[in-house]
């Protein structure tokens, strides 16, 4: 753990030193910001599933620390392998989130989220049948944002702390799969979840 935090410590460090040396203006937040953020997905080839995700955010800053707000996602998948004789499958979500920004380094600046949704599937099989599944998610994660102008930033998950999905089949029963990862976290530079954010 102690090498985790060092390791940060010192990207945050090097981040802040560069965007000084750079002259890049600081980014801040005050009460009354609100931002816009997501990231697509597209994966497409002859040895994969095509899937295609779309993840955008908004939220609203209470003060210099908090913010809140509600996010949409929707996704799909044409399942080029036929995984458990899946043909396709398309889902979307909301969900309503809480934001602390915890750690202030320049242009870097580090937050955990707590959020909680709802998603709907909807999956079809080769046998001409479909389901339908509905859930509630939660999760709790670390990020970090590195603002290269006073309005836009790139957006890095940095950790999954924990999450929780229940899902209840149309026709099966339910499942719930909670997740906790202590003292895991993700390479900002090699993990999917990566977007860009614009504020006003």
């Amino acid at each position: 753990m102690k090498r985790i935090i060092v390791v940060l410590v010192t990207v945050f460090a090097f981040g802040f030193a560069n965007a000084q040396e750079s002259g890049l203006p600081k980014a801040t937040f005050s009460k009354g910001d609100m931002w816009l953020e997501g990231g697509i997905t597209i994966t497409t080839g002859d040895s994969s599933d095509d899937y295609f995700a779309i993840t955008p955010k908004f939220g609203y800053f209470l003060d210099q620390k908090w913010a809140v707000g509600g996010d949409f996602n929707i996704s799909s998948v044409s399942y080029l392998l036929n995984s458990n004789n899946l043909d396709k499958s398309n889902s979307y979500g909301i969900g309503v989130f809480a934001r602390y920004y915890f750690l202030n380094l320049g242009n870097f600046k580090a937050y955990g989220e707590t959020g909680l949704g709802y998603n709907h599937t909807k999956l079809e099989y080769l046998n001409g049948t479909s389901d339908t599944n509905d859930g509630i998610k939660a999760n709790i994660d670390l990020g970090i944002n590195y603002f290269f102008t006073q309005k836009w930033a790139a957006t890095f998950t940095l950790a999954e702390v924990l999450s929780y999905n229940n899902a209840k089949p149309e026709n099966g029963s339910s499942t719930s799969d909670l997740v906790v990862n202590i003292n895991l976290f993700n390479n900002i530079f090699a993990q999917p979840k990566f977007g860009l954010l614009y504020k006003w």
